[in-house]
């Protein structure tokens, strides 16, 4: 589900005025869907509606950020919000020494690319 790119509802609305995470989260770290595929959606916002059904295959933040067209620190602000309800996993890279993994990294790119 991709927003309507005429829709009047300002990102800053999305978030109810929000423009940081309650918890950092890097852009190549991994989100996944925590919902049954035949929950009822009725009481989420389209955009956790969407995200969620996006993130049925595992994807970056990044990546949800691209592919449903709505700013990186929107969708961050978002996938935080769904975290703390349970209603998406996030799988932040560990670090060695202040280096992100490498085949995580490398993974992240790769689906860029198929972007």
């Amino acid at each position: 589900m991709t927003p309507d790119p005429a829709s009047p509802v300002r990102p800053y609305a999305v978030t109810g005025g929000r423009t940081a995470p309650r918890v950092k989260l890097a852009m190549e770290a991994l989100v996944s869907s925590a919902t049954a595929e035949q929950r009822e959606f009725s009481h989420i916002t389209p955009e956790y509606q969407a995200i969620s059904q996006l993130c049925r295959q595992v994807r970056s933040v990044a990546e949800v950020s691209a592919l449903l067209r709505i700013p990186l620190g929107v969708v961050r602000v978002l996938i935080a919000d769904m975290a703390a309800e349970g209603l998406v996993r996030v799988h932040q890279p560990q670090l060695d020494a202040g280096r992100p993994d490498v085949n995580l990294l490398e993974r992240v790119l790769s689906g860029l690319r198929r972007l």
